[in-house]
């Protein structure tokens, strides 16, 4: 008999996800992101990236006016997670995309990062062109 192997999915979680999960306008949306959040997590299939980290922060400082120690407690809780890195190859990257496929430099930036960290699926809500 074969042991099965375990295939994992390796996801990036764009912004959009994780100012969901603190947003309290909308609770079926906030409940929806927390348990895709927390159950991706928990199998080992999330990625982040520092840019989605950093444009989390200041939505929630700016729009959601989270107090910033409940801020510091999301990213302690997101520094567990694996994190695609960030280099002048992967900013190199993002600009072909932009110029190839009419992405924003933003979104390409996202994009290029799942790339990279041999993620299958990026998980957004939206991408502006």
């Amino acid at each position: 008999m074969t042991a099965r192997r375990q295939i994992v999915v390796r996801n990036l979680l764009d912004t959009n996800l994780l100012v969901y999960a603190d947003a309290a306008d909308d609770p079926v949306k906030q409940k929806r992101a927390v348990e895709l959040i927390t159950g991706l997590r928990a199998s080992g299939e999330a990625v982040l990236s520092t840019q989605v980290l950093q444009k989390f922060t200041n939505v929630a400082l700016r729009k959601l006016r989270l107090p910033q120690s409940l801020i510091r407690e999301r990213l302690v809780f997101y520094r567990r997670f694996d994190m695609a890195p960030t280099s002048a190859d992967l900013i190199a990257g993002a600009l072909d995309l932009h110029a190839l496929h009419g992405l924003s430099f933003y979104d390409a930036l996202v994009v290029q990062a799942a790339s990279v960290s041999g993620c299958q699926r990026l998980l957004s809500e939206d991408m502006q062109h």
